[in-house]
């Protein structure tokens, strides 16, 4: 299991105090802020199962580094359904976007350089909108968990609620999946043209709200991916000296 075994806990801006805040921005004047959604993703999982992954990491990164982490952003700009699903909520791209400008013009006033936006949802508006914020002098940075290339069950398929997803959040809180109600499902080729058409993503017709094989999901699989995720995002994104085989996070 992956851990914070020996570097604290994390910093969670919600429960420290503004002088508090102070001390750490000027030790380190980085701020990790989780986006998550609020979005179906298959009858197996929670709405919030993206949001799931980014908290854990956002936690993790935070506990490790030392860095400030920011109370998430629950709600995304959710792809298109032809019928809905209840519980979805969604924001527009141009929502989403003058949120987060205001969260990090606050942010920035009080002594945030530079920020460390995670999100685990691909879909191009909601990307849109986190990558074209602007601030006055800090920084930013936008990085999408899934950018990793993956092998192994469900790889090259669209990332929402598969082996891949399931695994994760069985990996983050397992008590969370419900294995029992998953149901495998692959569009048509066609489908997936138009899953992967910029700008015109929408969740296929005809399944479950899923795509792929959560089916074959397991929290083994869902340990060896978020560490690989981790991994890429401590040595990439933090400066942290890539793990040797033999110290590696299991």
């Amino acid at each position: 299991m992956s851990d914070t075994s020996g570097h604290g806990t994390p910093l969670r801006l919600k429960f420290l105090r503004p002088g508090e805040v102070r001390d750490i921005l000027a030790r380190d004047p980085r701020l990790v802020i989780p986006v998550g959604t609020t979005e179906q993703h298959g009858p197996h999982l929670p709405l919030g199962a993206d949001t799931l992954l980014v908290e854990r990491l956002a936690d993790d990164l935070s506990a490790e580094f030392g860095v400030l982490r920011a109370p998430t952003v629950e709600y995304g700009v959710n792809a298109r359904t032809r019928t809905p699903y209840p519980g979805n909520a969604s924001l527009r791209r141009k929502t989403l976007h003058r949120v987060m400008n205001d969260l990090i013009g606050s942010w920035e006033e009080s002594g945030v350089r530079q920020f460390i936006i995670l999100t685990a949802h691909g879909h191009d508006p909601h990307q849109e909108a986190l990558s074209t914020l602007r601030t006055t002098h800090a920084t930013i940075r936008t990085v999408d968990i899934f950018t990793v290339q993956f092998d192994g069950e469900d790889a090259g398929l669209p990332i929402h609620g598969g082996a891949l997803d399931t695994s994760l959040v069985m990996f983050v809180e397992r008590d969370q999946v419900q294995l029992e109600h998953a149901q495998d499902y692959l569009p048509s080729a066609r489908g997936l043209r138009a899953w992967y058409r910029r700008g015109s993503r929408s969740v296929p017709p005809g399944g479950p709200g899923s795509v792929g094989h959560p089916t074959r999901a397991s929290v083994e699989a869902g340990a060896r991916l978020y560490d690989l995720i981790y991994e890429r995002i401590a040595t990439r994104v933090f400066g942290r000296a890539p793990r040797s085989t033999s110290t590696a996070r299991p």
